[in-house]
């Protein structure tokens, strides 16, 4: 019988100070820098398919839907960085980025960012729902003031559990399940608990993470290009920093 303990079902996690946010977008933009080809055309594909998807919701005048792409864009977003991790890892580990790298790993690792993504579609759907419903009790008509603040401040509060909830599934889980075979699960429990234990901290990443998304979309999404690998190497450093994963072996490519 094999003496080898079997990984725990969360991982480890460090205690972080307030600024360490800061940090990692710095080592982020240093990441983007060493590796501006790959990364500008990274960021390029993820530009063009954020545009669309919002022109698509637009043009079917599905205005609620729009609404919840782009305010759960900051949350979703990490889902379409999975091939940028592999640009921070390869400059970790001293190698040279290139496409081909990025799109192996994501290959490598599609089966459970698959079950992550289909996570993330279930929430922004009960997200949407629960919007609708807070019409559906909540119906304002033109002059009510008082209702029309009601709407807002249920619509916040539950959008805000949401929010909160998507974001802390995935702050280091995506990075993970791309640097250990780890199952989805084991790294969102990760994830949930880093946020836990450094609510400060992530307070502030997700702060930044807003205000980079908010400049990428006032730009009509060509901000995404240069934004989003910044954000997601930043993500990298992140991770790194935080999650203790040498419990699972590493990914191979």
């Amino acid at each position: 019988m094999s003496n080898v303990d079997p990984p725990p079902i969360v991982a480890p996690c460090k205690t972080l100070s307030f600024g360490a946010p800061i940090r990692w977008l710095r080592l982020g933009w240093a990441d983007f820098v060493r590796a501006q080809d790959v990364s500008l055309a990274l960021g390029s594909v993820v530009a063009v398919v954020s545009f669309a998807v919002c022109v698509l919701a637009w043009w079917l005048g599905r205005f609620a839907l729009l609404a919840t792409l782009l305010s759960g864009f900051v949350f979703v977003a990490p889902l379409l960085a999975v091939a940028l991790y592999a640009v921070s890892k390869e400059l970790e580990r001293g190698g040279t980025p290139t496409l081909g790298k990025a799109a192996r790993l994501a290959r490598r690792v599609i089966s459970q960012a698959g079950l992550f993504a289909l996570a993330q579609l279930v929430i922004v759907l009960l997200w949407s729902r629960a919007g609708m419903m807070v019409q559906a009790f909540n119906p304002v008509t033109p002059g009510d003031m008082q209702a029309l603040l009601e709407l807002l401040f249920y619509g916040s509060l539950i959008g805000s559990v949401f929010a909160v909830l998507t974001f802390a599934m995935s702050v280091t889980s995506l990075p993970m399940i791309a640097d250990r075979e780890v199952d989805m699960i084991t790294a969102c429990l990760s994830s949930v608990q880093a946020v836990l234990r450094n609510p400060l901290p992530m307070l502030l990443w997700g702060v930044l993470i807003a205000a980079v998304t908010l400049s990428c979309l006032v730009t009509a999404g060509v901000g995404f290009v240069v934004g989003m690998p910044w954000v997601a190497y930043a993500a990298w450093h992140g991770y790194r920093e935080t999650i203790d994963a040498s419990a699972w072996p590493p990914v191979t490519d």
